[in-house]
């Protein structure tokens, strides 16, 4: 091993190495603590991973291991290894509590072999922006600029969610909302329930419920609606679910529990998503043609 050219068997032997340094890292140092990356921390760190890409890139003609980023013998095993993580993921209940594997996205490992699938992507995207063709390369850039964008604004954009509960009272104004840690949040609008409604089984289990609600801003603006269950509605960047009531009143309920949600970074991939999307139908178009 290690004599050049390096192929597939050195490529495993780089992810392994990153697994078992996860490892090392998690019972050193404990799970990844994404709370520490929240803006403007995150933005900083996705503009120094991608000075790194760079000079990962002008480096690999002088650096062997920085020109081996960039091709297939690097990338299949990444992908390999990311893929079992995956499944192992998958196969696992996913919490705050538990072993390493129920809690995935914070596990050392896991992190590291997506920030190397990140590094070669951006070495493979750089490479072909050099050399850039129109027709042969616009679905190349668009699926692999949009799985970079798509993982590493996920993955960053992480810690800037925020997730609270608003419990409102029929009648009465709310303006705070509690995030799972207790901590009270005053909100950009205020949220009054003016009616609680629920449909029934005949057993008397819920079949639905919902909230009509009145929204305040700070502008002023009103506005009124109604929350369903899984049929949010947005306002000022936050969406609103229907999340709980009373259950000791049933359909009776004077209170009506709402959770809000923000995640600035979701445009960003919802983006990455779109430019995957389009690539797959330019790869129809342009493959066509060229058949």
């Amino acid at each position: 091993m290690w004599n050049k050219p390096w192929k597939m068997k050195e490529g495993f032997a780089i992810g392994i190495g990153l697994i078992a340094l996860g490892v090392v890292l998690q019972l050193a140092v404990g799970p990844v603590a994404w709370s520490a990356f929240a803006w403007p921390v995150n933005g900083v760190v996705m503009l120094a991973f991608v000075a790194i890409i760079a000079l990962i890139y002008a480096l690999r003609k002088r650096v062997y291991a920085m020109l081996f980023l960039g091709t297939n013998y690097a990338a299949i095993p990444a992908m390999a290894l990311a893929v079992v993580l995956t499944i192992v993921m998958g196969l696992t209940i996913q919490s705050a509590e538990g072993t390493w594997f129920n809690n995935m996205l914070s596990f050392w490992p896991f992190v590291l072999i997506y920030m190397l699938i990140a590094l070669i992507l951006g070495q493979v995207i750089i490479g072909r922006a050099l050399h850039f063709k129109w027709k042969r390369d616009i679905p190349f850039m668009l699926n692999h600029l949009g799985l970079f964008l798509a993982m590493t604004t996920a993955t960053l954009g992480n810690a800037d969610v925020q997730r609270l509960r608003m419990i409102t009272t029929e009648g009465l104004p709310e303006w705070r909302a509690v995030a799972d840690n207790g901590m009270v949040k005053t909100m950009p609008m205020s949220i009054e329930l003016k009616k609680f409604m629920m449909e029934t089984y005949d057993d008397g289990s819920p079949k639905r419920f919902a909230s009509a609600i009145k929204i305040v801003e700070k502008s002023g603006r009103e506005m009124e609606a109604t929350i369903d269950v899984n049929k949010p509605i947005v306002v000022d960047g936050w969406k609103i679910y229907q999340y709980g009531y009373d259950t000791s009143m049933g359909a009776e309920s004077k209170i009506s529990i709402l959770e809000l949600v923000s995640d600035p970074w979701l445009p960003l991939v919802y983006a990455g998503i779109f430019m995957m999307l389009g690539g797959a139908v330019c790869m129809f178009i342009f493959g066509k043609k060229r058949k």
